[in-house]
C-alpha cells in the first residue's frame, strides 16, 4: 500500500521545501519528495508530492509541513493504486537530444545518423532514462569534454541508475576502463539488461563496464580501481557536499569531476565544498533549474 501528499505553491516555495528536506538529517528516506511545475505555461506555479510506503502519520505531516518556510499549503493526502510509480512516471516518455545523444524508450524507433549514437533505455525501477534535465545535462556536458580535448582511460558513474551516463563516457571514450555504482541494489540487473540492449560489454578490462552497489565511493572495488580521470556523479545535492574529500581522494590531479542532481539556488554550497576539497570550476551549465558542473582537481604541487 502506498500513499503521497500533495503540496501546491509558487515555484520559490516547493523549491525551498526541496533544498530543506536534504538538509533534514533524521528524514525517513523511504519517504520520497518530487516538485515540478503544475504545466508549462505556469512556470511559477509548482507541485509538491511525498511518496509513503504506508499511510501518513501525523508526525509525517508534521514532518513535511516543516519543510516549508513560512505559510504551509494545504497538504492533500490520497491512497494510491498498486502500481510501480516509477516505471509508469517513465512510460511513453518523449526521446530527447542530448549532445551526441539520442536517448529513447523501446516505444520509440532509433535513429541512424553521423556522429549520433542512439542508446534505448527501457522504463524501470532505476532513475535515468535521459528525461531529467540533470541526465541529459550531464550527457551534453561530457559531450563538450570530448571536444575540448579530453582524454580518459579511467572512468566511474557514482548513482548510475539506469546506467546511461556510464554508456555515454564509454561511447565518448572507447577504450577506457568503466566503473558503474548504485546505492540501490536492483539498479545491477537494470544496468545488465540495459548494457546487452545496447551492446555495452560488462567486465574490467578496456572499453568494458563494472557494476557493484556501494554508498558513494565506499567499496573495495572503487578505491582498488582509483584514481580516476573522470568521475560522474549525478545524485542530490546533499550527498554531493558530504562525499566532496571521498571524490578528491577518488580522482587524480588534474583529473575531472562531473556533477549534477542540484538545483540551481544549490549550486554555491557543492561548489563550495568541493572547492575547499581542492577542485576548481571548469564549466558549469543549466537546465531548466537544475546546474551541472564539470570540475577539475588541482595538480599535486
Amino acid at each position: 500500500m502506498s500513499w503521497k501528499i500533495v503540496a501546491q505553491g509558487s515555484k520559490n516555495l516547493v523549491q525551498s521545501a526541496l533544498v530543506a528536506h536534504e538538509d533534514a538529517l533524521d528524514w525517513d528516506y523511504d519517504i520520497v519528495l518530487t516538485g515540478s511545475e503544475i504545466a508549462e505555461d505556469r512556470p511559477d506555479d509548482w507541485v509538491l508530492e511525498a511518496y509513503y510506503p504506508r499511510r501518513p502519520t501525523k508526525a509525517d505531516r508534521a514532518a513535511l509541513a516543516a519543510l516549508f518556510a513560512g505559510s504551509v499549503p494545504e497538504l492533500k493526502a490520497e491512497k494510491l493504486p498498486e502500481v510501480d510509480w516509477v516505471t509508469l512516471s517513465q512510460e511513453n516518455v518523449k526521446p530527447i537530444r542530448a549532445g551526441r545523444f539520442h536517448v529513447h524508450t523501446p516505444d520509440y524507433p532509433a535513429v541512424d545518423e553521423v556522429g549520433v549514437k542512439d542508446f534505448v533505455i527501457p522504463a524501470s525501477q532505476a532513475f535515468g532514462t535521459g528525461q531529467h534535465e540533470t541526465t541529459a545535462g550531464c550527457l551534453a556536458m561530457l559531450t563538450q569534454m570530448k571536444a575540448a580535448g579530453v582524454a580518459v582511460r579511467n572512468y566511474a558513474d557514482i548513482g548510475t541508475g539506469t546506467g546511461l551516463l556510464a554508456f555515454g563516457a564509454r561511447d565518448l571514450w572507447p577504450r577506457a576502463h568503466g566503473l558503474a555504482s548504485d546505492i540501490d541494489a536492483v539498479c545491477v540487473s537494470v544496468v545488465e539488461e540495459n548494457a546487452a540492449a545496447n551492446r555495452v560489454p560488462l567486465g574490467g578490462g578496456p572499453g568494458e563496464l563494472l557494476m557493484t552497489v556501494a554508498a558513494g565511493t565506499d567499496n573495495p572495488l572503487i578505491a582498488a580501481r582509483a584514481p580516476y580521470d573522470l568521475l560522474i556523479a549525478n545524485i542530490l545535492a546533499g550527498p554531493l557536499v558530504e562525499l566532496a574529500p571521498d571524490f578528491a581522494r577518488a580522482v587524480m590531479p588534474g583529473g575531472h569531476l562531473v556533477l549534477a542532481g542540484l538545483l540551481t539556488t544549490q549550486e554555491e554550497a557543492v561548489r563550495r565544498a568541493h572547492f575547499r576539497a581542492g577542485f576548481r570550476l571548469a564549466r558549469r551549465m543549466t537546465n531548466g533549474d537544475w546546474s551541472i558542473l564539470w570540475l577539475r582537481r588541482r595538480n599535486a604541487r
